[in-house]
Parts: structure tokens; C-alpha cells; sequence
């Protein structure tokens, strides 16, 4: 089942790639690790993932682009075990995060099987700017650029 675009408003110009990013996020969420986000500053997130049983090597975080990816492989210590019950997963995992324009990774650390992230999100400045309206006899319809030729 398709969903109808997010940004299909022709008011929303340029946001096509913000539309990739939500059906590349979408396809890679399923459940597992289970995570949390939570806001522990005015300009501070922190990621923290569940990954009981694994250890810090078998553990990857990379920043792609915008992307914050962490992946998990454990090895197979398996061999000449006998399980009755076998209820913790010990599967490869990798979940994805779409960071918004300027987030930066500061730092990561594993505490008793709980991943930490954490993001901080500079504060944008404020950019006030005015564009000046030209006749359209003066420039024969074409626009006026900030330096004030036409292009």
C-alpha cells in the first residue's frame, strides 16, 4: 500500500530528497534493537540503543552523508552448546537515523548492554533577507539578481 506524499503540495518546493529519505528510513523499521531518543538538553539528543549481548567490536556506528547507521554482528559462540530454550536473539541488526542538516555525532559509549548516541543540533541563525522588486519594463521580465544584473 502506497502512501500519499508527504510534501506533495506545490507550496513545498525542493523537498523531494526529504521524501527519498522518509521511504529509505520507512523500509528499515522494524523492531529490533528497540530504542529510545530522548532530549536531554535544548540542543542535545541521545540515541540509546538495546543491544544486550553484544560486546563494543561487535558493534559499528558510521555516518553516511546525513545518515547515522549502527550495525551489530555478533559471532556464533554457539557451537557445542545444547539449548532447551533459546529466547535471546543473536541476530545482525542495523538501524538507520536521518540527522537533520548540521547534527553532529559527539560521541558513543555501551553500558550494560545499552548503546548510547549522542547528538547535538547547532542552533540555526536567524536570516532575515529582502529582495528588491524590479519593473518589468526595466529588465524586459527577466529577473534581477542580488547584485542587481539580470539573469
Amino acid at each position: 500500500m502506497s502512501r500519499p506524499p508527504v510534501f506533495g503540495s506545490p507550496l513545498f518546493l525542493g523537498f523531494d530528497h526529504l521524501e527519498q529519505m522518509l521511504d529509505r528510513v520507512q523500509k528499515t523499521a522494524d523492531g529490533y534493537p528497540p530504542y529510545n531518543i530522548e532530549q536531554t538538553g535544548p540542543d542535545r539528543l541521545r540515541i540509546t540503543l538495546a543491544v544486550a549481548g553484544f560486546a563494543m567490536e561487535d558493534l559499528q556506528i558510521t555516518l553516511e552523508d546525513n545518515q547515522l547507521v549502527i550495525r551489530g554482528r555478533q559471532r556464533d559462540d554457539s557451537e557445542g552448546r545444547v539449548f532447551l530454550h533459546r529466547g535471546i536473539a543473536a541476530r545482525q541488526f542495523q538501524r538507520a537515523f536521518v540527522l537533520a542538516e548540521g547534527m553532529e555525532v559527539e560521541g558513543a559509549w555501551l553500558d550494560n548492554g545499552l548503546l548510547h548516541v549522542e547528538l547535538r543540533r547547532p542552533r540555526p541563525e536567524s536570516r532575515v533577507r529582502t529582495i528588491r522588486i524590479a519593473g518589468a519594463e526595466k529588465n524586459n521580465g527577466r529577473a534581477i539578481t542580488e547584485d542587481g544584473t539580470t539573469g
